[in-house]
This record gives structure tokens, sequence and C-alpha cells, in this order.
């Protein structure tokens, strides 16, 4: 397991991440467990091996122990709730946030993005926002995209009971899924993506839950509601919400941009 070398900085935002570079010579974006957002670091790691699973952008990462030795010596993580295990994800280097990206004329990696906004819908991520998308520039105007900051879903960074029937299931209000949506030229993708989502294993998905560190007090009924949520919203929710993100905003995105070209 690779070993944490030395502190870099605290990066901004309410993740309470840290950027900290490890025996393997990579820096890594490392978020702490934090009161108040205590699934956070559960819900990282759901997403971050499901999406892996996918072939979606996502950073690779991996659960790393921080010798408490070297916390208490870092002014930024001396007083902090420490745990033995934490999440930690390659920094890539290079990117922008979608803020502060005025023009992406085109996606580099355009066949990737109908199962991001299906990800997100399936999981119950209502949190991304343009910051939680990386760009890096390929060309001018033109990027390799990025999802990250998986933090919040079934909903939450403090859910209960990730019960499938007290989540949201409506059209989410996402300027970053519109941005993507502009990118995707064939809708028959999102029902490709929707197959492989319902085609993943389901011990796949239980060995997932079950990695989840003691330490980050997810109890075992709280791991079969994880699992029978992931189940029942990949077959009975996720094709309502697929069609009617495509019906109420990919077809008009399509439809607008088809007309300016003409």
């Amino acid at each position: 397991m690779i070993q944490p070398i030395s502190y870099v900085k605290k990066l901004e935002g309410k993740s309470n991440a840290h950027l900290i570079t490890f025996s393997d010579g990579k820096d890594y974006v490392v978020k702490y467990f934090q009161p108040g957002f205590d699934r956070s670091l559960p819900n990282e790691w759901v997403a971050y091996c499901l999406g892996r699973f996918l072939g979606l952008p996502i950073p690779f990462a991996t659960i790393v122990e921080i010798p408490e030795e070297f916390s208490v010596s870092i002014p930024e993580l001396a007083e902090m709730h420490l745990t033995q295990h934490q999440f930690a994800s390659v920094y890539i280097p290079g990117c922008y946030d979608g803020h502060q990206v005025s023009t992406v004329s085109s996606i580099v990696n355009p066949q990737t993005l109908a199962g991001i906004i299906l990800f997100d819908y399936w999981l119950c991520n209502r949190d991304r926002t343009r910051k939680n998308i990386l760009l890096r520039e390929d060309t001018p105007n033109s990027y390799q995209l990025w999802a990250i900051d998986h933090a919040e879903i079934f909903a939450s960074y403090n859910w209960q009971h990730p019960d499938s029937e007290l989540l949201p299931v409506g059209i989410l209000k996402s300027a970053t899924h519109q941005l993507m949506a502009q990118f995707i030229t064939d809708e028959g993708q999102f029902f490709k993506e929707m197959e492989v989502i319902q085609s993943i294993p389901i011990l796949l998905i239980e060995e997932i839950v079950s990695l989840i560190p003691d330490d980050w007090n997810v109890s075992k009924t709280e791991r079969k509601e994880i699992v029978t949520t992931l189940l029942t919203r990949r077959y009975k929710i996720l094709p309502k919400l697929m069609n009617g993100f495509i019906k109420k905003v990919y077809r008009p995105i399509q439809s607008n941009m088809n007309g300016s070209r003409t």
C-alpha cells in the first residue's frame, strides 16, 4: 500500500480534501473523514468502483491508510477527527473545472458522456455541477472531460438510510448534464450504457460494498440497503429517468443545435 510522503496543500471546497504526495511519486487528492459528512467516503468508494467498471473517465483512486504521526505533524490535519482509512484519487494536473472554461467547442471523449449522465441518475448524484468535472485542453477549445467528486450520491453526503423509495426520481437540474448532452450525437448511446449498467454482476456490487472500511461506520444493514437500492434503481427507476432525460433535455438541446446549424 502506498504511503504519504509530503503534504502539499488544502484544496478548496467543502469536501475536506488535501493534496498529498505518496510513495509512488504521484500526488493524490485525499478526502479525510469529516463529522457531518459521514457518508462522503463510502459514497466516493462505491461510485469510484462502479464508475471504473463502466469505463467512465474517473481518476484512479484507492483507499489509503494515513499514519497518525503523519497527520498530527501537519497543522491543517492535526485537529481533525481521524479515521484509519481515507479516500485518495490521483491528481490530474493541467485541468480546469467547468466554471473556468467559457467556451467548449468539442469533447475528445464524447463516447463517455451518456454513461456519466446515466451513472448520476442511477446513483442519484445531485451534485454534478460544473465544479465537479475537470476539463483538460487537447486543442484550442477542445477538452478531455473527467468526472470527479461523488460524495453526494444517494442524494446526500450524510444519508441515514439509502432507501430507494425515499430518493428523488425527477429530472436533475444540471447545467453540466446539458453541456454533455450537446456532444452526444447518437441517442442510442443512452440505451447501450443502460444495458451495461444493468449487466453489472450482483456479486460485484456486493463485493464493492463489503470492502467499505469498518471505520467508516457503515453497518451491515446499511450495506445491504446500498446493494438493494442500486439494484432497484437500475431496473425500476433508471429506465424511466433515462427516457425522461432524453425527452425533456437531450432532444430539445439537439433540436436547438440542429436548428442553429441550418
